[in-house]
């Protein structure tokens, strides 16, 4: 039988690369479901070519745009409730979860709660809501396969494994664009020098993220969710060739490795095909050619990000939400140039010195303490 499909976020570079993995099998894949933000072109060209009954746009103007630039009758929904009802369609089995930051949280849990076996690139949702996100799953028997190249890769390390025989993960980072710059040279960093990943094509956001470390310390945060590890076995080292995607060592000294050309449609199709395995047309892996693979531990005095968000996952509660949504705010105005590369640590760490944290927090209460860090975040004096 197909899998149908929902895409949150399917504009976007996730989207548009499970969208190719839905082509090459359209025989095991059927499209009944997309929602992104703003990108209306994009979003047209999707609709004609895979011609889904329900879409769901940002706002109403965008929405209005899509329905009548598609090429055949389409029902267009839009806002935070077009989006909740594109996650609960009824006609579709399977959710990728592919929408970038904290709005990935409420669609996620709407879909779990419908019913709907979840692949989840929202990393945020698990930064946010991880007890929440992983109880409401267990209570509906909803499965939650990983779409991050580096939890596939332990998904697949752990397959046919024991919990009890893992020692450790380590999650491998490229270390991003500015993994050589020396500190000093951070200060003058660029939006288009920030944008400039070696190894993967990602939105902007996850780019950013990627140069300062966030986004490996927000994997940190998601790998303990998804695989019940604490965080003193959980270990990270900067890989720059980026073809080992993570690894599991377990007790009695082995390490398992799951290695790949950086191509996001590996993890996506083996995400969406579980527990089968697909053809797929990507470039092979050949390690003669490549001929060396390095390793290094990270540098936390370097990037902090990745240490703060280490000591907000251990301490939990709402701070790593807080942190998440000053990151989001931070990274937006770097991007919009009203802060300089720098200053992104230092909002997360100035918000994060301001907010009382809650220990066991409801989820009304982490959208409050969402909401109230990315207005601090937002009006925060920091820079360098």
């Amino acid at each position: 039988m197909k899998r149908r499909l929902i895409i949150l976020g399917s504009t976007g570079s996730i989207g548009q690369n499970t969208l190719e993995v839905v082509r090459e099998h359209p025989e095991r894949f059927e499209i009944v479901g997309l929602a992104a933000g703003s990108n209306v072109d994009e979003m047209v060209r999707q609709v004609n070519t895979y011609r889904p009954p329900l879409v769901s746009m940002a706002t109403k103007e965008a929405a209005e745009e899509v329905r009548l630039r598609s090429s055949f009758p389409v029902r267009v929904v839009y806002g935070e409730e077009g989006l909740l009802e594109a996650a609960q369609q009824p006609d579709a089995d399977y959710v990728v979860s592919a929408l970038v930051g904290s709005r990935g949280l409420p669609p996620t849990l709407a879909a779990i709660r419908a019913g709907k076996t979840i692949g989840l690139a929202n990393k945020e949702s698990l930064v946010m809501g991880g007890s929440i996100v992983m109880e409401e799953a267990k209570k509906a028997g909803v499965s939650i396969l990983p779409i991050d190249s580096e939890h596939s890769a332990l998904f697949q390390c752990l397959n046919g494994e024991r919990d009890a025989s893992v020692r450790r993960m380590i999650l491998t980072a490229s270390g991003g664009a500015f993994r050589d710059w020396p500190r000093e040279r951070l200060k003058a960093a660029t939006k288009e020098e920030a944008l400039q990943h070696p190894n993967w094509s990602m939105g902007a956001k996850v780019t950013v993220d990627s140069a300062s470390l966030m986004n490996k310390g927000l994997e940190v945060i998601e790998a303990h969710w998804l695989f019940g590890l604490p965080y003193d076995r959980i270990d990270v080292l900067v890989h720059p060739e980026s073809i080992i995607h993570s690894m599991v060592e377990f007790e009695d000294g082995a390490v398992m490795a799951q290695l790949g050309t950086p191509d996001m449609k590996v993890p996506i199709q083996y995400a969406l095909s579980h527990p089968e395995r697909l053809s797929l047309s990507a470039e092979r892996l050949d390690l003669a050619a490549i001929g060396k693979l390095h390793f290094r531990e990270p540098d936390f005095e370097r990037f902090p990000c990745l240490k703060i968000a280490f000591d907000c996952g251990r301490a939990g509660g709402t701070l790593p939400t807080v942190m998440n949504a000053a990151n989001e705010v931070a990274v937006n105005r770097f991007l919009e140039g009203g802060v300089p590369f720098l200053a992104i640590e230092e909002i997360i760490r100035e918000v994060l010195n301001r907010h009382t944290p809650t220990a066991r927090p409801s989820l009304d209460e982490l959208f409050e303490a969402d909401r109230w860090a990315r207005e601090a975040a937002q009006h925060s004096g920091a820079a360098v």
